[in-house]
């Protein structure tokens, strides 16, 4: 059934996604250059490696991410626009529309056996985290929150989540942790050891 909606959603999608998809994609090629889409490989369900696609928002080379991320990559960010081609990863089945968000390889010997349990489901485009503060929280809390989703998941619940999502979109909140771009890597949870 979930999988069923997800192919449904992004078929019904797709005419305003696609202009969307070009416009945003020429904006990048303006305002970067090429290549237009950064690719970085995630861990998938059961931790199955496979590639993401975004929309590039920095500039390449060496620097911390907040001095290569451009004006027009924050205005992605903020309105995730940089996260549309993963529609196409939705289709193809390698994501969910809602799920946990993929994370690095190297994270997966970091997580607690608890917090492996994310990986139980297809990773998404938004999820229970997003929803609850996306990168304004701690690696745990949001953790804690995939895998309440992984618990409790259902079509009505994924239909709330989008639903949520639209309102985190607008208000533009939780895009990056305190003092980062983005978030800081993923080193293990404390109170575990791990």
């Amino acid at each position: 059934m979930k999988r069923a909606v997800d192919l449904l959603l992004v078929l019904l999608s797709a005419p305003l996604v696609l202009p969307l998809l070009a416009f945003t994609a020429l904006a990048v090629w303006l305002s970067l250059g090429r290549p237009v889409l950064f690719r970085q490989v995630r861990a998938g369900r059961q931790g199955r490696p496979f590639t993401l696609i975004k929309f590039r928002t920095m500039r390449t080379g060496a620097g911390p991410d907040h001095a290569r991320l451009t004006s027009c990559g924050r205005f992605l960010r903020r309105t995730s626009l940089d996260e549309l081609p993963e529609l196409w990863q939705v289709w193809r089945g390698e994501m969910s529309l809602v799920g946990p968000r993929p994370l690095l390889l190297e994270y997966l010997p970091r997580y607690t056996p608890g917090q492996a349990r994310r990986h139980e489901v297809r990773p998404g485009l938004t999820g229970w985290a997003q929803v609850h503060g996306r990168n304004a929280l701690t690696w745990e809390e949001k953790f804690r929150l995939d895998v309440w989703y992984v618990d409790h998941r259902t079509v009505w619940l994924d239909l709330r989540i989008l639903a949520m999502t639209v309102w985190q979109v607008i208000s533009g909140r939780g895009i990056s942790a305190t003092g980062h771009a983005t978030m800081p890597e993923f080193m293990g949870s404390p109170e575990t050891g791990a």
